[in-house]
């Protein structure tokens, strides 16, 4: 069997135009008041550009972990102690698994104030890790 050779600019463009479509969605679900899907959508738009900034630098296909402190550890990616903490808490907004009384949890805990103000912090991320591809 032949190996295929992988295309490292395809898959950083799939990685990004999908988070690119993600950070819109994810707008439009704040804007809609749908906070909580809003902010699993914010999830999605960092690990899927970590994702693509782990292609680039590994050139090979990104983990399958949905962990975003963890994706950047195994790029490695320099982060600050803000950074890093805010990965944490942005990769617990990945709910989809969960069981009913976490989701509950995280449905209260996400008001228009803690769901705007994480929003700009996965604008911010976003940005910066961009700079970084």
């Amino acid at each position: 069997m032949e190996d295929q050779q992988l295309d490292v600019t395809k898959l950083i463009e799939f990685w990004t135009d999908s988070a690119g479509s993600d950070y819109l969605t994810m707008i439009n679900l704040f804007n809609s008041k749908d906070y909580h899907w809003s902010l699993f959508m914010g999830h999605l738009v960092i690990e899927k550009l970590l994702k693509a900034l782990y292609v680039k630098a590994k050139n090979s296909h990104a983990p399958l972990t949905h962990d975003l402190k963890r994706i950047a550890q195994i790029i490695p990616l320099e982060l600050t102690d803000e950074y890093s903490d805010w990965l944490d808490i942005i990769s617990s907004f990945n709910i989809n698994a969960r069981y009913d009384s976490i989701k509950r949890d995280f449905y209260k805990r996400c008001t228009p104030e803690y769901s705007a103000e994480w929003i700009e912090r996965i604008k911010l991320l976003k940005e910066w890790i961009k700079k970084e591809l």
